[in-house]
């Protein structure tokens, strides 16, 4: 069985000593756990019906008694493996998304959009461009033909963007610099010391690129 995330060691509880009781009944048949719990209880169990419930439902997917439920991913660790060179995803990660793939084509189709535009990027190569944004237009995904329509709005900055070195970073990492300095000093420092700190961490852009 593939499991999404790590799944934490299992703790010792009061239902352990029934555990192996509550299997040889299921496998006599009795698959109810509100019975199930009433017969422990009259051996001295002082537990929740609702763990026994717990502990019973692995058994029903053939699974060993009590077994721990699998992690599913978290959203942004799903955009993280999707958005991430696939010879850079360890066997986890390969294996989380297939996982997924199963069992949403949606996901599926959003992936191989996102590593074409990733293809076109690592090329510097826009003559696909057009066909791709036709192509998140026909996905049926409404995140991405809205994401298709903002882009032809500015298409011609989004083919710059694709074929030439030129872009904005530079200038975002200093707005970056500017508002991490202005939360670091709210209230601490007058404008003086704060345009010293601007210009100092700008210094240190320049040399140590």
């Amino acid at each position: 069985m593939t499991v999404y995330g790590r799944i934490p060691p299992r703790r010792s509880t009061r239902l352990d000593p029934y555990l192996e009781y509550l299997r040889q009944r299921w496998d006599e048949g009795e698959h109810t756990a509100t019975v199930l719990h009433q017969e422990i209880v009259a051996k001295g169990y002082l537990g929740h019906y609702q763990r026994v419930k717990m502990a019973i439902a692995p058994l029903r997917r053939a699974l060993p008694i009590d077994t721990p439920r699998e992690r599913p991913p978290s959203p942004r660790q799903v955009a993280r493996w999707i958005t991430t060179t696939p010879s850079r995803l360890g066997l986890h990660a390969t294996e989380g998304l297939g996982r997924l793939f199963e069992h949403c084509s949606e996901l599926q189709r959003t992936y191989d959009l996102v590593r074409q535009f990733a293809d076109m990027l690592a090329g510097c190569d826009a003559s696909g461009l057009s066909d791709w944004l036709d192509d998140l237009t026909d996905s049926n995904l409404p995140a991405l033909a809205g994401l298709a329509k903002a882009l032809r709005e500015d298409q011609a900055a989004v083919l710059q963007g694709i074929t030439t070195p030129f872009n904005s970073g530079v200038n975002e990492g200093r707005i970056t610099d500017l508002k991490l300095q202005k939360r670091i000093m709210a209230g601490r420092a007058g404008v003086p010391l704060l345009r010293q700190r601007v210009i100092l961490m700008a210094h240190l852009r320049r040399r140590y690129p």
